[in-house]
């Protein structure tokens, strides 16, 4: 059956990537109905849209012809996905906060399928703590928000902010229609109920993904990470009843249904991130975090020289933010961190759990190609002793994990 998208153009001298990724959708096979808003029909004509999605293009709430032959209401309930490329901060902030005054946003406030917002806007615009704010409620309603790109600016700025490329959003759209829920990594255990919800009342703080520490502008240092892994602990963590706090590093994922996410993108965030989410009755800390950064950040791209030797580059060490979970004055009651290791896996894992002051560590052979992939290979690591688990998906290891925890947590006094 051929899968529909409703695109929304909002305004922004990106909404000509629309065109480009209208003609990646259609050559994937998936149906595009376009929607212009006002602002949007400067950069973009409704001649060129319809040409591409050979449809009719939609731009006025109340057209009488639209509507008598097909309502705003049912527009907006015929796609799989509606897609909002580009998304600009107007718009996101009519969205997170229920606005529906023109065509677009009504469309928005009454549909029931998912909603993918792919943001473009200048990089300060991004960075306002109203945009971040805005971005915060609309992933807590639900709504798929892709990062945007870095990069240079039409404004002749550079930083986060651009449109990502029309192959990544449609990247982004064909994995969304192949879900069969809104979220990332779920596993295929059905959901706790009732009395069942192990984790009900308790706090559980993950973090999860990468960090990126900034070389200069366009380079930084960081780990080949996917996030998949925690977000699934997360996600998890969530239907067992928890209410869970997920810091991400930049990654592309989806955010669980029933989690708080704070996105951070170095160590130094990442660590601050943690420690304002305290108290927690259990951290499972899946990140894998850069052991190094430079120094000292280059605000311009370092150039090459012609002398064929690398720029020089000092680096210091990241916080350990495992081990100063292990040591806080709010330590949570079950400390859970990771090891990625490719070689003697259960004696790095050992060291660590002691020198980090841990109450398991999960480590994991890393040797293949777990980061990225969507399946894990783990042994719980305790004093105890060494607990090896199969091969499982990873939706399956987060559900094994987040059931040890609930009954560790049940053993010890809230």
């Amino acid at each position: 059956m051929t899968q529909r998208v409703l695109l929304i153009v909002s305004g922004g001298i990106a909404a000509y990537k629309s065109l480009e990724l209208v003609r990646l959708l259609r050559k994937r096979g998936i149906a595009v109905r376009a929607v212009l808003t006002q602002s949007a029909a400067q950069f973009v004509t409704p001649l060129s849209l319809g040409v591409l999605t050979e449809d009719q293009v939609y731009e006025d709430l109340f057209d009488l012809k639209a509507e008598r032959e097909i309502g705003h209401i049912q527009l907006s309930r015929q796609a799989d996905l509606v897609v909002v490329a580009p998304a600009t901060a107007n718009i996101l902030a009519r969205m997170a906060n229920g606005i529906a005054d023109d065509l677009a946003t009504t469309l928005l406030l009454a549909t029931d399928k998912p909603v993918l917002a792919v943001p473009a806007m200048n990089v300060r615009m991004w960075h306002h703590k109203a945009t971040q704010r805005n971005l915060h409620q609309l992933r807590a309603d639900g709504v798929h928000v892709m990062e945007p790109d870095d990069g240079a600016m039409a404004c002749g700025e550079f930083g986060k902010g651009r449109l990502p490329e029309p192959e990544a959003i449609a990247t982004e759209i064909a994995r969304l229609l192949a879900l069969p829920l809104p979220v990332d990594m779920l596993s295929d255990q059905p959901d706790f109920a009732g009395d069942a919800r192990p984790l009900a009342g308790r706090h559980i703080l993950i973090t999860a993904g990468p960090t990126q520490e900034p070389i200069d502008p366009v380079r930084y240092i960081a780990n080949r990470s996917s996030g998949k892994q925690g977000f699934a602990i997360a996600a998890a963590a969530a239907r067992a009843g928890a209410r869970v706090t997920l810091v991400a590093g930049p990654v592309h994922l989806l955010t669980p249904a029933g989690v708080d996410r704070v996105d951070v993108e170095t160590a130094r965030q990442m660590l601050a991130a943690v420690e304002s989410a305290l108290p927690a009755d259990a951290a499972i800390m899946v990140a894998a975090v850069a052991d190094w950064r430079t120094a000292d950040a280059a605000d311009q791209k370092l150039k090459k020289d012609g002398s064929g030797q690398p720029a020089p580059l000092t680096l210091v060490e990241n916080p350990d933010i495992l081990a100063t979970l292990g040591h806080h004055p709010q330590r949570p009651a079950l400390l859970i961190g990771f090891a990625a290791e490719t070689q003697q896996i259960a004696d790095h894992a050992r060291a660590k759990l002691a020198r980090k002051g841990a109450d398991w560590i999960v480590a994991n052979d890393v040797s293949g190609d777990v980061m990225g992939g969507d399946a894990n290979s783990v042994q719980i690591v305790t004093t105890a002793g060494i607990e090896t688990w199969p091969t499982l998906p990873k939706g399956e290891v987060a559900d094994k994990l987040i059931e040890k925890v609930a009954n560790a947590l049940s053993s010890r006094p809230d």
